[in-house]
């Protein structure tokens, strides 16, 4: 059953996920290798806690296997979130991500063999009605918009992939070899990438200082910890309600970044009538699911 703490956690994680797309900005090597490094940190840093706590690293054969998998779908959802604001914008990538949502209201019901709930799928498209009022939609990035809707396709099957893991494998040992399967991953992906996109055909494998710093931000804070907890939270929140959630994050990464970056313009009227959608739709849901659903037995909060 979940409580109020188990909310506030998961807003804390959109928090910090927000925060990715500042960190994103401020790296300045290529998103590839930004997320080579990511994920490498993230697989030792998570290894560390495991020995610290004196957790485990032991899993089944088959579960290793689905671990690893998930890994890659991992990957692929930073790769395309990344690359898409690299090379459209980053209202773009996120109108894309926006999807995931969307996405998670027919998957996951797929995957625990329950009736697809009309009112996930109605609130979903609330949500990117309400993107849809805060970001500009332009069509000039077809590909970026392709590769943002592929970050949003990525995120809810790897989420709704947990979801199930988490009920026999712990979190922390989750993530640690997802990590490890998302580095490979990015690995495997170099040499396709250095033929056909990197710059001059070569990787960009040594950051600044403060590339490190960032990177390392990113990868303890932003993906150890987060992941980690996120994970914990689908135990008690549907996997739906956590996407749902999750689209609050360009809202506080937009917010996140008039303080960091000192803009001073004044938003429209357009952002705060699309984030007043998005958070209707967020705070509606557990009640419209408790009202509309009831008959159809599925995990939520």
């Amino acid at each position: 059953m979940a409580t109020t703490t188990d909310y506030f956690k998961l807003h804390f994680l959109v928090f910090l996920w927000g925060f990715t797309a500042i960190l994103g900005k401020l790296v300045s090597i290529p998103a590839v290798e930004m997320v080579f490094y990511r994920t490498l940190l993230a697989a030792m840093g998570m290894g560390v806690v495991i020995l610290i706590l004196r957790g485990s690293f032991k899993v089944s054969n088959s579960d290793l296997l689905k671990l690893f998998l998930t890994g890659a779908i991992v990957a692929a959802h930073w790769l395309t979130f990344f690359i898409s604001g690299r090379i459209s914008n980053p209202s773009t990538s996120l109108v894309g991500f926006a999807t995931c949502s969307l996405w998670a209201a027919f998957i996951e019901p797929l995957a625990k063999r329950n009736k697809i709930q009309g009112v996930e799928v109605g609130l979903g498209l609330v949500v990117i009605m309400g993107l849809y009022l805060i970001f500009s939609f332009d069509f000039q990035y077809p590909m970026g918009l392709f590769l943002g809707i592929l970050s949003g396709l990525t995120c809810a099957m790897f989420a709704v992939i947990n979801s199930q893991l988490v009920t026999r494998v712990n979190s922390l040992t989750i993530t640690f070899y997802e990590m490890i399967g998302a580095c490979a991953t990015v690995v495997v992906f170099f040499p396709l990438y250095t033929s056909y996109f990197a710059a001059d055909g070569q990787l960009n494998l040594a950051p600044s200082w403060s590339d490190w710093a960032w990177i390392a931000v990113l990868s303890l804070v932003c993906t150890v910890y987060a992941y980690a907890v996120a994970i914990n939270l689908t135990k008690k929140l549907s996997v739906f309600f956590i996407q749902l959630t999750l689209n609050l994050e360009p809202v506080y990464g937009i917010i996140l970044a008039l303080l960091v970056f000192g803009h001073q313009e004044v938003m429209n009227w357009n952002f705060y009538l699309g984030t007043a959608v998005i958070l209707g739709a967020v705070i509606a849901y557990p009640f419209v699911k408790n009202r509309f659903t009831k008959p159809f037995p599925h995990t939520g909060p």
